[in-house]
């Protein structure tokens, strides 16, 4: 089966700027996980490219390693563990690096990996970094990179295939003289050979075994504990409804922070400022998603995209340090929704007791402002940039409406948790109180895209809470607070989010490259991500 490896077009991302290192972040909530492939299976491949240098287009050999399930089911996610890229250039490419009076070379790597099962196909990117390394006196340059990679889930049965397309090695250089001019950097580009064998091809993995999920899986439930995955139009197949000829057609999903790959714009509230919310010259907006854990429940929370409109701070100094020039920055966030500081009201089905069904609707609401906490340290060494966010919010669940096997329990207009969801904060001397503790770091290299987590250009951050006990729940003289306490109250639930590029409301005033697709016409985010796991 030959994948289609092209990777798809998307908007270019905002580079940081460095007087505007803030973040923000809010937590999911809780809807059901995927479940757990069985096994795994260690896979290295060794392909040959050609890459073109100053020089010319020169020969290299790239390896790639991963771990990946030995078998997953119809719609379940998983993603490929220890990715490890590794490309050896020869002599020639040396000499082009020692021309630019270059003694040193730091490495990013951008994988284009095509996802094909049955006649359909997507495109993943699977991004990597580097340490710096010399460059060698003789002989070829190895580069190893290493990073996390998209989340893939197949949409259907047949095997799911992972194949090597177009690569893209970006190189930072530096010099051996500090006091020469700086040597720059480099960006090469490599295709795979025309020999190649396997057209590229990395890895296999069976999805579905006549109809069933893996075994070892806890379910085969998509993301409402469904018995497969859904359709297009949000219908799920059941066990007598496989539906091959529409399932062959469907691509496999790639949960990668892509513009409107979570969702059509009709289907995310609307985010935007307005009179009661007019936007300054700082004001920023975007969608988050992401998924949580439920420890009790086993399974994980999921909150589709939501608006926040963000106000950046502007950055102060901070402690001085010999190594680095170090930035504060304060900025503060909120939930958009109906004029409300709120997510959308959204459902989740868990199997409470391993067994009964249970459905839940909810919303996250504020009880104050979020504060984000952003530090930017600049390494006077090489002006490589390192910001450490931590974000504060209070934010309390609400249940609004409860289903336990099919009846509805009445829990009233009050049912939530006593206080906000919490986190152990790192500096609880100066941030007392009850509140979410989130953290993101990102790093961005002179000359090389930005990686993790930034404001401007969007990413993951994670952390672990606290849900607190119930109150409020019931009607009539039903108390429900112990039951909902019992089900779902308790530490160790691990949170991981994603923000999607901001929009900078006063960019489209001043455009540039820099800000070209970060807003709609109507000043809404471009784009819409994805949550990960």
């Amino acid at each position: 089966m030959k994948a289609t490896p092209a990777a798809a077009p998307r908007p270019s991302r905002a580079r940081a700027r460095t007087t505007s290192i803030a973040a923000f972040v809010v937590l999911a909530a809780l809807v059901p996980t995927t479940a757990s492939a069985s096994g795994t299976q260690e896979v290295e491949a060794e392909l040959p490219y050609v890459c073109t240098l100053p020089s010319g287009q020169l020969p290299a050999t790239v390896r790639v390693s991963a771990e990946f399930p030995e078998r997953a089911g119809a719609g379940e996610a998983f993603t490929p563990s220890d990715v490890t890229t590794t490309v050896e250039l020869p002599a020639e490419a040396v000499a082009d690096l020692t021309a630019r009076d270059a003694a040193e070379v730091r490495a990013a790597t951008s994988l284009a990996v095509g996802v094909a099962q049955n006649t359909a196909t997507a495109a993943a990117t699977w991004r990597g970094s580097a340490e710096p390394v010399a460059l060698p006196g003789s002989g070829p340059l190895t580069l190893v990179t290493r990073g996390d990679v998209p989340s893939v889930a197949g949409r259907s049965d047949g095997d799911l295939t992972f194949s090597a397309g177009a690569l893209a090695i970006g190189l930072a250089l530096g010099a051996a003289d500090p006091a020469t001019a700086d040597p720059g950097s480099l960006t090469v580009d490599c295709t795979l050979a025309e020999d190649a064998p396997g057209q590229g091809l990395l890895a296999t993995v069976p999805v579905g075994t006549d109809g069933q999920a893996p075994s070892g899986s806890p379910s085969s439930s998509g993301p409402a504990g469904s018995s497969g995955a859904p359709d297009d139009d949000g219908r799920q197949d059941g066990p007598g409804d496989r539906r091959p000829e529409r399932q062959s057609e469907r691509s496999p999903k790639v949960l990668e922070n892509t513009p409107g790959a979570a969702a059509d714009r009709d289907d995310v509230p609307p985010c935007r400022y307005d009179e009661q919310h007019p936007p300054t010259d700082v004001s920023l907006n975007a969608y988050v998603t992401g998924y949580a854990n439920v420890k009790k429940m086993k399974g994980a929370a999921y909150l589709p995209p939501s608006c926040v409109l963000i106000e950046q701070g502007l950055p102060v100094p901070g402690p001085p340090d010999p190594e680095y020039l170090i930035f504060d920055t304060l900025s503060y966030a909120n939930f958009h929704y109906r004029e409300r500081k709120q997510t959308p009201p959204f459902e989740a089905t868990f199997l409470s007791f391993d067994f009964a069904p249970v459905k839940a609707t909810m919303v996250l609401e504020q009880t104050g402002t979020m504060r984000i906490d952003s530090r930017m340290k600049i390494r006077l060494s090489d002006f490589t940039t390192i910001t450490d966010t931590y974000v504060r919010a209070p934010l309390v669940l609400h249940v609004l409406d409860l289903e336990v096997n099919g009846t509805p329990l009445d829990v009233g207009s009050e049912c939530r948790t006593e206080t906000s969801l919490t986190s152990e904060d790192p500096d609880p001397a100066n941030f007392p109180g009850d509140h979410l503790v989130l953290y993101g770091r990102g790093e961005q290299l002179i000359g090389l895209p930005a990686t993790g987590y930034l404001l401007l250009s969007g990413g993951a951050l994670s952390g672990e809470a606290t849900i607190p006990a119930f109150t409020g729940c019931g009607s009539d003289g039903e108390d429900l607070d112990r039951l909902l306490t019992a089900s779902v109250s308790g530490p160790g639930n691990y949170i991981k989010q994603v923000q999607g590029q901001t929009c900078a409301i006063a960019a489209p005033v001043f455009p540039s490259p820099e800000n070209e697709g970060q807003c709609t016409e109507d000043l809404q985010p471009y784009e819409i991500p994805v949550a990960e796991r």
